[in-house]
């Protein structure tokens, strides 16, 4: 009987969580012992699907669609295709004998978008960003039968919208208090040695095992110098989000095991209780867990107890009622990037900063169309109009300029030289009569402005 059909028939087995691994006095659990046999037994083959040509297939169709720059070697995605024809079945020989070797990984450091630093990413080989993907493809069908379902990052099926309604519902139910947990540079934090004792507990192939040690041990070149890893998954590996998802999931368990209602997004870990007192107790007990036992660090200076309304969870707010609102920071995040598309001293026409606004603010308004936020895109959209009249009052330079520009929009010539002739700055200039006149809404609409708060209207009676 081969590997496949085995498991088919032990499904029942394969599909049962293993339980946790201690009792609450301390001791190792033995049902957690015998539950770790049947899943070594069951995946003693698993290198064997991962090197499968429909599978490495499916991996590089993924990785050519998701694109991306060439790793230490200078691959590009293009080339691998030429590179796998040549090379499959060394590839294939090498997986299957346990001998392949990763590259180092290529580190990038981009600024955080709260400006409170820079996030370390690393970039794999397109070689290495296949086989990750491979075995993020089988790895994937295994430990999604034992997730937890409140936990929504990096999952098929799973998405931010589904956290933000749990989130909400437990703010209903009248669990308005929030712990929310910051953990210190998860990604970079994860303990190698934990890691690998928790794939043990439920992969039998040793060649897996060995490979994904190896990957997680790979160098990161930066700077021209290598530096040996000893903790951390790099952010930008294909491997990286299953890994955090099954140390978290360890966490998980835990809270289920506790019985708290808690929403997880990768390492966004929220826990919802009904009072503040309770709140700080498990926050403390929470804290002491993830620090001693997950071996993880958590930020105590950002993490806190406080009401829905005061969250920033995945850019919302949880207002009483528990539906969902916009978050100071999101707001304050749409307006720098408004800022940043509409300066005035911008070299580009006018039509081509509305098609750059466009594409920002339907984006942004899609993920954002759930929460209740319609008198604050109204104020936005008329906060982005004033931007806009004083980038386009700003390209008629002169006095007379202003003038032909102002009577070509119909103003009364009186007022048009009035208003030219003010010598008021740009921002009080936009909300001059004349540009109330000349530059009104239905003007702007004609032009190809996205309004927000048209489109938040339309979209929001789509979304009831």
């Amino acid at each position: 009987m081969n590997p496949m059909e085995e498991r088919g028939q032990n499904n029942h087995l394969y599909d049962k969580a293993i339980p946790v691994w201690y009792s609450r006095s301390g001791k190792v659990n033995p049902e957690w012992l015998s539950a770790c046999k049947e899943q070594r037994d069951l995946t003693k083959h698993l290198m064997e699907q991962i090197a499968d040509p429909l599978n490495l297939s499916k991996a590089y169709q993924r990785v050519l669609s998701n694109g991306g720059s060439g790793g230490v070697d200078a691959m590009t995605v293009k080339e691998l295709q030429g590179w796998l024809g040549e090379h499959l079945n060394q590839l294939q020989h090498q997986l299957l004998q346990g001998t392949y070797e990763p590259q180092s990984i290529r580190g990038v450091q981009i600024p955080k978008p709260n400006g409170s630093g820079k996030r370390q990413l690393g970039i794999p080989t397109v070689k290495d960003r296949l086989i990750q993907q491979a075995l993020h493809q089988v790895l994937s069908v295994d430990y999604e039968r034992i997730f937890s379902r409140y936990s929504y990052g990096f999952r098929p099926n799973k998405n931010a919208h589904q956290a933000l309604k749990q989130a909400g519902i437990y703010v209903a139910e009248g669990k308005s208090y929030v712990i929310d947990l910051d953990l210190e540079k998860f990604f970079d934090e994860v303990n190698h040695h934990r890691l690998m004792w928790l794939l043990s507990t439920r992969i039998g192939d040793e060649r897996i095992l060995h490979l994904i040690h190896r990957y997680l041990k790979a160098g990161l070149l930066q700077e021209g110098l290598t530096q040996q890893r000893i903790k951390g998954t790099p952010q930008g590996s294909p491997l990286s989000p299953i890994l955090s998802n099954i140390v978290l999931d360890e966490l998980d368990k835990e809270l289920e095991r506790r019985g708290h209602s808690y929403v997880r997004y990768a390492d966004d870990v929220k826990i919802f209780v009904s009072s503040s007192t309770r709140a700080e107790e498990v926050k403390a007990s929470i804290t002491k867990y993830i620090t001693k036992k997950l071996k993880l660090k958590v930020n105590g200076s950002k993490s806190r107890v406080c009401l829905g309304y005061e969250l920033n969870f995945l850019g919302h707010s949880i207002l009483k009622d528990g539906s969902l609102g916009l978050s100071k920071e999101s707001e304050r995040r749409l307006k720098d990037k408004v800022r940043e598309i509409t300066k005035r001293k911008r070299g580009i026409s006018l039509e081509e900063m509305l098609g750059a606004l466009r594409t920002k603010l339907q984006g942004w308004l899609n993920y954002f169309r759930y929460a209740r936020m319609h008198s604050k895109m109204k104020a936005l959209d008329g906060w982005i109009r004033r931007k806009l009249k004083c980038f386009r009052l700003k390209q008629c330079k002169r006095t007379i300029g202003i003038v032909r520009w102002l009577r070509k929009l119909g103003v009364e010539e009186t007022l048009s030289w009035r208003t030219a002739l003010s010598g008021k700055g740009w921002w009080r200039l936009s909300n001059s009569p004349a540009l109330a006149i000349g530059m009104n809404k239905m003007w702007l609409a004609q032009q190809g402005y996205y309004s927000l708060s048209e489109n938040y209207k339309t979209l929001h009676r789509k979304s009831l």
